[in-house]
């Protein structure tokens, strides 16, 4: 199994140096299969989906804050030997995403956020519960109930909601409070590289005031919206979600 840094990640078409290299970093109590294979397995490209330090086979503990986080990415990428990368995000993993292209400009050439903001608040309660070894369960109910649209098939839903109780509650209430203290909403005019914004049509947790947020803040940022899909829209709809980075990734100079 790969380790770098003490981070577990996959790798799709490692050895392939031609292929520009595509990293994508997971949302709150995720791990690299919240990336469907569609996404993980992008044609043209070498994707790399590494687990956050706590979260899926990767090491340690929760880091609890954004930059923390975002300098482990880093840090990941340096042992890596990566001079530069596209860089992707979903939700919290957006957030470090974001951090990552306004502290470490030379190293990002595109950027991808999806269903993520310049600031993520979250609600008391909700991390209240998630401290709770009694709440944690209903906190993950509640977290899956406002992350998908109506219309998505429980099964998958079924298998978000066992993937999140797999967290040790301090991992995902760790995380929530990360978003909960990040605020980038007045560095975005330091985003450099070209950006693109997906948010699903039906995002109750990202609304699309979030998304046009960014787009504003962003110098010349492409928003794209999901039909048919909430916050978890890489996994409601992994086709779209994968022609949309691609169409995007093909506009963007590669030197």
């Amino acid at each position: 199994m790969p380790y770098q840094a003490d981070l577990y990640y996959q790798a799709y078409h490692a050895n392939d140096r031609a292929r520009k290299p595509l990293v994508l970093i997971h949302g709150a109590g995720g791990d690299h299969l919240s990336w469907p294979s569609q996404i993980r397995r992008l044609s043209g490209y070498r994707v790399y989906t590494p687990d956050l330090p706590g979260h899926g086979k990767s090491r340690g503990h929760g880091l609890q804050r954004i930059p923390a986080y975002g300098e482990r990415i880093n840090n990941w990428l340096n042992e890596l030997e990566f001079p530069d990368i596209f860089l992707g995000g979903h939700s919290m993993g957006g957030a470090i995403a974001l951090w990552t292209a306004i502290h470490h400009p030379e190293r990002v050439k595109g950027l991808i956020l999806i269903g993520s903001g310049a600031s993520l608040p979250v609600n008391l309660s909700l991390i209240e519960e998630l401290a709770s070894p009694q709440g944690f369960p209903t906190a993950v109910d509640n977290i899956c109930r406002w992350s998908f649209s109506p219309k998505t098939e429980p099964r998958l839903i079924d298998e978000v909601r066992k993937q999140m109780l797999n967290n040790r509650p301090s991992v995902l209430g760790g995380d929530f409070r990360a978003c909960d203290a990040y605020d980038l909403s007045e560095q975005l005019d330091q985003v450099k590289a070209p950006t693109l914004i997906l948010v699903g049509e039906e995002d109750k947790m990202t609304p699309m005031r979030f998304a046009e947020g960014l787009r504003e803040g962003i110098r010349d940022a492409e928003l794209q919206v999901i039909p048919g899909a909430g916050h978890m829209a890489p996994l409601e709809q992994p086709g779209k979600t994968a022609d949309l980075i691609r169409e995007f990734l093909e506009k963007v100079p590669r030197h």
